[in-house]
């Protein structure tokens, strides 16, 4: 064959793979649609059907958290479904309305669905625009402690604030500490009926979920007998949220039938599929003013920057805890594409922001899904629902979507990290009380409270590294981590302090092998402290230099300075000068 044409068809072959390659990164369900099987669609169809009728109470319950028409949580819950198929990395997330996302959107729209789609909008564009240009390590910023103090927080605050619903109180105020001090003012105005069907869907759902955590494998069963008991028992268990709404509905519907308004139920809603339109980018107050865009951007503040990204850590710390649960890789840029699009499309359905279900993601994985088909299954069961199901989600007792939301939360809540930092580090314990207490407040401040606090920590390590030093005539200076401009006037001053203003001047060795790189500043500072050693007639002298920062140093053409390879050399130099 002709050499040029055979290095033609190489290259074409090669691009072609690069194509694909770059193609498959982008639609991932090119990697494994043209393996699926029988087998996968059994199990697809199994789990999916399984969080659907997880995710429709919850999605219910969880539009009373963000304070929008229990509609919108169903609104919210299907989008995710399509999208993450097409998109996601992950086989066993899922997407969707959570209570943390619904928390933080009820701080920045105050109940408001006009806006709440706006906001899923601008988060969606936020977090695609993220991944795009590759800027996912930004999350990498926002601590384990932060996130932590704003989820406890966020659990205590949404769970308390459901506990109106409980006791079927009504005028209860929003605010957190508002909200505590009239829901037990208000407790003698408590509805019976409420309380009775509240706190029994609440023992239910406990004893569902301590069944469920207390079944065994399948293999430990002595007979199929056994076995299919134990599935049919873990079924239960699992779709306990939708067993117990649907039986506290038909309660409340018995009531109602005879005419008996014993319980708070959620009433009417809007029938039928969200329709397909562009999101709102105005909107209108009661008395007829019209808020332009830029208001409305204006009102969320920092908060569009906290939502976004916690919807990103939220989903992107489950996939990765499933990946290595389940023995795979995701790909956390993709997933940020997957969240963000979700989002925007979302916003064309009327959907507030969404973001990764560690409950319903658990759910699907130990249901035995194989690929992320099983969240279309699930989000046709949403549409369903919307389709048929919405006049007889009129009967639900919000006590019961509050029963839901409570035990859906309360595992949150963990008091052991709090010993666990005590004992390992306690200064994080700084940055996790800042974003607890803040949270209380308003939930962005305290995310920007403990990121703030979190950020002083960083920088005063990187300012005040930890410094070792030792008297052998010759003054060793030993770096336990890297040196940058923050740290040079500091290691100048220990430098000035200990060895130049001493009687007689010392030299010093400077132990450089942890550092990796070094910056314009702290060249500066070298220059200034050489003039101040050649003064004094001793020197200064750095060992154990990295090939990269001792290129630096060589161009910086620094006089006076001088090299070692190693500690010993460094400190024979010194001494040779001593003796001289």
């Amino acid at each position: 064959m002709d050499q040029p044409l055979l290095q033609r068809e190489t290259r074409e072959r090669k691009i072609g793979c690069c194509s694909s390659r770059v193609l498959k990164g982008f639609l991932p369900i090119l990697s494994w649609l043209p393996k699926y099987n029988l087998k996968w669609l059994q199990m697809d169809l199994l789990a999916g059907l399984t969080v659907g009728l997880t995710t429709i109470p919850q999605a219910l319950a969880y539009a009373e958290v963000a304070g929008l028409p229990v509609q919108y949580g169903l609104y919210s819950a299907f989008m995710g479904g399509f999208m993450y198929t097409f998109l996601g990395t992950s086989k066993d997330v899922t997407l969707g309305p959570t209570a943390i996302m619904s928390l933080l959107c009820f701080s920045l729209v105050g109940g408001e669905p006009h806006r709440a789609v706006l906001l899923s909008l601008l988060c969606g564009l936020i977090q695609a625009s993220l991944a795009l240009l590759r800027l996912g390590f930004l999350l990498d910023f926002i601590s384990f402690p932060v996130i932590k103090g704003f989820t406890c927080a966020a659990a205590i605050t949404i769970g308390f604030g459901q506990v109106k619903n409980i006791l079927g109180l009504q005028g209860i105020p929003h605010e957190f500490f508002p909200q505590l001090y009239y829901t037990f003012y208000k407790i003698p105005e408590a509805r019976i009926g409420d309380v009775v069907l509240g706190l029994l869907c609440v023992v239910l759902l406990v004893m569902l979920t301590l069944m469920k955590t207390s079944l065994g494998p399948d293999d430990d069963a002595p007979s199929w007998l056994f076995r299919t008991a134990r599935r049919l028992v873990w079924a239960v268990a699992t779709m306990r949220n939708a067993l117990v709404v649907v039986g506290a509905s038909f309660c409340a519907f018995s009531w109602e039938a005879y005419g008996l308004h014993i319980f708070t139920i959620t009433g009417k809603t809007s029938q039928g599929l969200p329709p397909f339109r562009l999101p709102p980018t105005s909107d209108t107050t009661v008395n007829g003013t019209v808020v332009t865009f830029g208001e409305i951007v204006q009102d969320f503040g920092g908060g569009l920057a906290v939502i976004p990204f916690m919807g990103l850590l939220e989903s992107i710390a489950i996939a990765k805890a499933f990946a290595r649960q389940n023995n795979y890789r995701i790909d956390a840029n993709q997933e940020l594409l997957a969240i963000g699009i979700t989002n925007i499309m979302g916003s064309f359905v009327s959907a507030y922001p969404v973001t990764g279900s560690f409950g319903r993601t658990a759910v699907n994985s130990q249901t035995g899904v194989c690929t992320p088909a099983g969240g279309i299954v699930t989000s046709v069961i949403v549409l369903l629902s919307l389709a048929l199901l919405m006049p007889a989600f009129y009967y639900i007792p919000k006590a019961s979507l509050a029963a839901v939301v409570i035990c859906a939360v309360a595992p949150v809540v963990d008091y052991h990290v709090v010993v666990k930092m005590w004992q390992i580090h306690k200064l994080d314990l700084l940055p996790f009380l800042v974003t607890f207490l803040m949270s209380f407040w308003q939930v962005q401040y305290g995310i920007i409270g403990g990121v703030a606090v979190s950020g002083a920590l960083l920088v005063y390590t990187m300012a005040r590294p930890g410094i070792k030093m030792s008297h052998q005539g010759v003054m060793l200076i030993q770096l336990a981590s890297g040196l940058s401009f923050p740290a040079a006037e500091h290691l100048s001053h220990i430098i000035h302090t200990q060895a130049l203003e001493e009687s007689p001047p010392r030299s010093v060795v400077l132990d450089c092998h942890h550092v990796s790189v070094i910056d314009f500043t702290v060249i500066l500072e070298l220059s200034d402290l050489l003039r101040l050693f050649k003064r004094q007639d001793v020197h200064l002298i750095l060992s154990g230099l990295q090939p990269n920062v001792l290129e630096i140093l060589l161009a910086a053409d620094l006089e006076g300075l001088r090299y070692a390879d190693d500690v010993e050399t460094a400190l024979q130099m010194g001494s040779e000068n001593l003796h001289l």
